[in-house]
């Protein structure tokens, strides 16, 4: 639906922004710059949730643990500690995972498995995890509505910002408020989950209905970005609903739901925007929208296909206006369209009619390659689908923070 006809506000507060819930950030030792590594968010009464992961083979240990909780569709918490991933670590991962939780269940007094579970750092060491029950008292101290950035901050790795983001709607008379707050730089790539994302929010509704709207707001955000083809083995979306706007339960294909998933897919795109503008060494967003396209699906594929180009990626770092790469990314995207129909736009200069070569202003063009974001238009001309994807530029940074990452 349209947002505004919905009538979306963006509002502040973060994961922390819908009523009846607190989040904290604290310290726990687990990154070696002493910085933020251990959030921790609490909703006052049970929620509805929902979750969506990573499609890797491999998966880590905490990431199963929270598949099995949230298929019990409530629950109360979630911790979160960044710096360690607790991903391959053999027969110790679960039992650790499941520390973490209890620590956090004895700490709020509530049951343990109503505590959810996520991590995020290094594959392959094991877990610290006695720093982390050290930790908790202190996070469940530091819990309130105003520490939502601190939350958003203990959470990231590489990343250089906070992610976090709210809207509010009405929804019969009630105001309905949803929030979040996600991490992301590297191993980014369109196969869900692909980082890490939590969000709140204060409407009534059930967690089958929460995990259809879900699904729908991350196959429109979170599965149309990537940084540089990599999907990781922890990563996850997760929603807590716990229905203290007041509103009637939300049901599917009511108006009710649309308004609702308006803001949910809001809430998602502009987090998932945020995760790929943050891409390690990138310097700018690209947003590349085809339209046109015979299917959303073929739409879809070629949006993707262009913005996850590491040769387009180089000539937007470089500020080449390189049209024949996104060509070449179309070509091979498995869309269907006739390339002598394509035409191609960098910001408002037209580089390729017909699918050819057309006079341009260079000077122009390489402007457009120094905006942030750089913004892409593809038009197939075979159809009337249309779909928008993000990305970042491929810098030498990238190489840099890669080469290591470990040490």
């Amino acid at each position: 639906m349209n947002e505004i006809n919905v009538g979306l506000a963006r509002v502040t507060g973060g994961v922390t922004a819908a009523k009846g819930f607190k989040a904290s950030g604290v310290a726990a030792g687990l990154k070696r710059n002493g910085q933020l590594d251990l959030a921790l968010i609490v909703s006052e009464v049970p929620a509805s949730v929902a979750g969506v992961y990573t499609t890797n083979l491999v998966k880590a240990a905490p990431l199963e643990l929270t598949r099995q909780r949230v298929s019990l569709g409530t629950a109360r918490a979630v911790i979160v500690n960044a710096g360690n991933a607790n991903a391959c670590t053999g027969t110790r991962g679960i039992p650790d995972a499941q520390a973490m939780a209890a620590a956090a269940a004895k700490g709020l007094a509530i049951p343990e498995e109503q505590v959810l579970v996520a991590s995020t750092g290094v594959i392959g060491v094991p877990l610290p995890v006695e720093k982390i029950v050290n930790a908790v008292s202190a996070a469940v101290a530091a819990l309130s509505r105003e520490n939502h950035t601190s939350a958003a901050q203990a959470i990231m790795t590489t990343d250089l910002v906070p992610k976090e983001c709210a809207v509010q709607l009405e929804i019969q008379n009630s105001t309905v408020t949803i929030g979040g707050m996600a991490k992301g730089s590297g191993m980014i790539h369109p196969n869900m989950a692909t980082m890490l994302g939590f969000i709140t929010t204060d409407a009534a509704i059930s967690s089958e209905v929460l995990q259809l709207a879900l699904k729908q707001a991350v196959d429109d955000s979170f599965n149309m970005i990537t940084v540089d083809g990599d999907t990781s083995t922890n990563d996850m979306v997760l929603v807590l609903a716990n229905g203290q706007a007041g509103n009637p339960e939300i049901k599917p294909d009511t108006e009710d739901y649309r308004r609702f998933c308006s803001g949910l897919t809001r809430v998602c795109t502009e987090l998932a925007k945020m995760i790929a503008r943050d891409g390690e060494g990138a310097t700018k967003l690209i947003e590349v929208q085809v339209k046109g396209a015979p299917t959303r699906r073929d739409a879809r594929l070629a949006a993707r296909a262009v913005v996850g180009s590491n040769l387009f990626k180089a000539a937007v770092f470089g500020r080449d206006a390189n049209w024949g790469r996104i060509l070449c990314a179309l070509g091979y995207s498995g869309a269907h369209f006739d390339p002598s129909q394509a035409d191609i736009f960098i910001g408002h200069v037209q580089v390729a009619k017909d699918g050819g070569a057309v006079v341009f202003d260079e000077a122009k063009a390489t402007e457009m390659l120094s905006q942030d974001p750089v913004q892409v238009l593809v038009d197939l001309k075979a159809g009337s689908h249309t779909a928008t994807a993000w990305g970042c530029d491929l810098t030498y940074e990238y190489v840099r923070i890669n080469g290591s990452y470990r040490t």
